[in-house]
């Protein structure tokens, strides 16, 4: 393997990290934070950093992650409620306070570039040191499919702590020995069930107890609440229209902002006209990072005033001339000549006497996130203070970026998170915010909530990167059936880690490719090498639902079905072939092959096809029946899906998160396709950037296998790898055509 952009990247997590793991053991102990830190009120008593009681019985959990509809609330409170044996209806969540203790330590150690199964003294001393590094750099953040995986421990251990202490308090108030005592269905009860004391009864009697170490955690057998299908804490506030999203934020004196932004990609205003008086409702008119900006009372006439009563002088960006099919034609050249950013081998090449080439172009294009509620932002800023409301996925990194806007001390900034109304990674980026605290520099003392239409959006997103792939497979046909010899990817995009760190925290660029990009096929190939070609370019590209593992998906295993049909083996044969070393990966498919009844037959215009893919510390497999009845209508009419998470929290959630995933990769592998002309996005709004409608969505069903592992995986990216692959396979399955490039068009 090529070490050296790798040897940069970990000599860097390296020292920066023992540089903090001094620290870091200085504040390990206070993991679980002060008793204090959970914001406690009058009649409330802390637990811990992370759970406190009150005196209405009730428990509240703080929940550091950013609800996006994927159930994070309902599932790390979970955790804590199920140590501490509390019952589920006198639970509620709070968002905690700005804190180290809250800090996401497994999203960082997602990024490290290793694939998972990689081993040694090298990675595993990378882990240990990222490990210890994120716990200095108490980085708050939602993604990566890492909420649940990050807090699987600490919330547990808090729940576990917050049980020791209440059994200690009921002794204390009842003068009963700790070890007659029990905690039970949110009860402190004697052994023999009898009870002593509610938690609310024991808010006077916590406070002062000495902490302890940690008390063991429960074994799997013993859960009574982890495993159920728990109804969810945020659904109630949703249907009744209480919950507060970031576009719901109303403050005293509120005003609006409408966003026109540059339309070539890194272009910026100069100056502008406007035409005659400002309308009635606006305020101004001002520049902001890469556009202008229209204030007033009104959104609307801001909105429609950019549109038709102001004239800006543009600067355009670097490549003002940047078309799709000149950018395909750079991404070809790359394929054929480029120097790979990483190339990685694994196996024994062997030469076959007689051998066939089996190689196949795929292609994936750029795609938008599309969030169901439309980008905003919310700033004030007052003398030297600057206070922020906004859907985000970080808000550590919203703070640093407010921070710089407004020339201030991060510590003079409060960032408030609402629900998001989907995040997809885009709510992780930090151009709202930037926006948003410039209006709000310009309005003193006023809030300013920025809204970008649709079409901003669309146009002006980080965008899923476009990509190129060549696979290439050797096989021996020197016996009496031909065999794989050798399998080669090739594979050019660029690289949304490099970027973002860029643009969000200032890292330096690594020219390293996205690590979910680059992970390994599951498959025990004879011979596999990979070699990764990093483009540059202008288009800004980001975090997008499952990130590189959303195009690799669609690589690997289209082609995976290409070489079955070369080595004359039914694709769930070939599969079950490769993975027979793997019986976690291989039970997952068996699960869905099984359920989907892969073999029987099917009315002609029909096919089946299957994928499996490994992510985020899961593996999902799907099977897609589809149908082509006229030989040019694509009809996907039924899903099935099989998960390995590890240990499940709640069921529904998971099969939520299964589902949602689909119908986000159907979406995209149906219709989604960003396209460039004159240095822009082409497409608007959903007229031209479509997704599955209801009356298309197929029939799903979801299947969660225990594969026997006690790592827990996430589900909120996994389940849209997958699909893409499936139907394009169903639909060869059904027509014999194969689609290589997406969106998949029959015509």
């Amino acid at each position: 393997m090529k070490f050296t952009r790798r040897k940069a990247i970990i000599g860097g997590i390296v020292g920066g990290g023992l540089l903090g793991v001094g620290s870091w053991f200085a504040r390990e102990r206070d993991r679980l934070g002060s008793r204090t830190l959970f914001n406690v009120k009058a009649n409330e008593a802390g637990l811990s950093g992370w759970i406190k009681i009150a005196r209405d019985n009730s428990v509240i959990v703080a929940v550091p992650r950013a609800e996006m509809g994927q159930g994070i609330q309902t599932a790390l409170a979970m955790l804590a409620a199920e140590e501490m044996d509390a019952r589920w209806n006198q639970v509620r969540v709070e968002d905690p306070p700005e804190d180290g203790v809250y800090r996401n330590v497994e999203i960082l150690i997602d990024a490290l570039p290793f694939s998972p199964e990689e081993a040694g003294t090298v990675v595993d001393t990378v882990h240990w040191v990222a490990e210890k590094l994120g716990g200095v750099l108490g980085v708050l953040a939602t993604g990566g499919s890492t909420a649940t995986r990050d807090a699987w421990l600490p919330m547990r251990t808090a729940g576990a702590v917050a049980r020791d202490l209440l059994v200690r308090a009921a002794s204390r108030k009842a003068g009963i020995p700790v070890a007659d005592l029990i905690v039970s269905e949110g009860e402190v009860r004697r052994k023999d069930g009898s009870r002593v004391a509610t938690f609310g009864e024991l808010v006077d009697f916590v406070g002062d107890l000495s902490s302890m170490p940690p008390p063991p955690l429960k074994k799997p057998s013993e859960f009574k609440l982890l495993g159920k299908p728990l109804p969810r804490l945020d659904i109630p506030a949703k249907v009744m229209g209480a919950a507060t999203f970031g576009i719901d934020v109303r403050l005293p004196g509120l005003l609006y902002a409408a966003v026109l932004n540059a339309p070539t990609f890194g272009g910026s205003a100069s100056g502008f006209n406007i035409k005659g008086q400002l309308p009635k409702g606006v305020e101004t008119v001002i520049i902001v990072p890469g556009g202008v900006a229209a204030i007033g009372s009104s959104w609307w006439r801001a909105n429609k005033l950019l549109k038709e009563g102001v004239e800006v002088k543009w600067q355009p960006g670097p490549e003002p001339q940047l078309d799709s099919a000149g950018l395909w034609k750079r991404y070809e050249e790359l394929l054929a000549t480029a120097e790979p950013a990483l190339t990685r081998t694994l196996g024994t090449e062997n030469k076959p006497a007689i051998a066939q080439t089996v190689e196949a172009i795929y292609r994936a294009p750029y795609l938008a996130h599309t969030t169901m509620e439309p980008m905003n932002c919310t700033a004030r800023a007052a003398k030297s203070a600057v206070e922020v409301w906004m859907p985000n996925q970080s808000p550590t990194l919203m703070r640093l970026a407010a921070a710089k806007a407004a020339d201030v001390p991060q510590a003079q900034v409060t960032v408030h998170t609402t629900f998001l109304g989907g995040g997809f990674g885009r709510r992780a980026e930090v151009d709202l915010v930037r926006q948003a605290v410039t209006c709000a520099l310009a309005m003193p003392e006023r809030p300013v909530q920025v809204l970008w239409s649709r079409e901003q959006d669309i146009r002006h997103d980080y965008y899923r990167p476009m990509a190129l792939a060549r696979w290439r497979a050797e096989l021996d046909l020197s016996g009496a059936a031909p065999k794989l010899a050798s399998v080669a990817k090739r594979k050019v995009a660029q690289s949304p880690a490099d970027q973002f760190g860029a643009r969000a925290a200032g890292l330096p660029v690594q020219g390293k490719p996205e690590g979910n990009a680059v992970e390994n096929p599951p498959y025990a190939f004879p011979f596999y090498r990979l070699d990764a070609v990093v483009a540059e370019g202008s288009v800004p590209v980001g975090f997008w639902r499952s990130v590189g593992h959303s195009h690799t998906a669609f690589f690997d295993e289209s082609f995976v079905d290409e070489l079955a049909l070369a080595l004359k083996k039914d694709p769930l044969v070939l599969r079950r072939d490769l993975l027979a070393g793997k019986p976690r990966h291989l039970k997952v498919l068996e699960t869905a092959a099984q359920a989907a009844g892969w073999g029987q037959p099917l009315p002609a215009g029909s096919g089946r096809g299957i994928a499996l893919r490994a992510s985020f510390g899961s593996i999902v497999a799907q099977v897609a029946e589809v149908a082509v009845p006229d030989g040019k209508t694509l009809q996907v009419k039924r899903v099935t899906c099989a998960i390995d998470c590890g240990p499940v929290v709640n069921p529904a959630i998971v099969r939520a998160q299964m589902e949602s995933g689909i119908i986000y990769g159907l979406s995209a592998a149906l219709y989604g396709e960003i396209t460039l002309a004159d240095g822009a996005v082409e497409q608007a709004n959903f007229p031209d950037y479509d997704a599955v409608r209801l009356a298309d969505a197929p029939v799903m069903s979801v299947h969660l296998v225990d594969g026997g592992s006690s790592f827990i995986g996430g589900v909120g990216e996994p389940g849209t790898p997958p699909i893409a692959p499936a139907v394009a396979n169903a639909v060869f399955a059904a027509t014999g055509k194969r689609l290589r490039s997406l969106p998949l068009r029959l015509a």
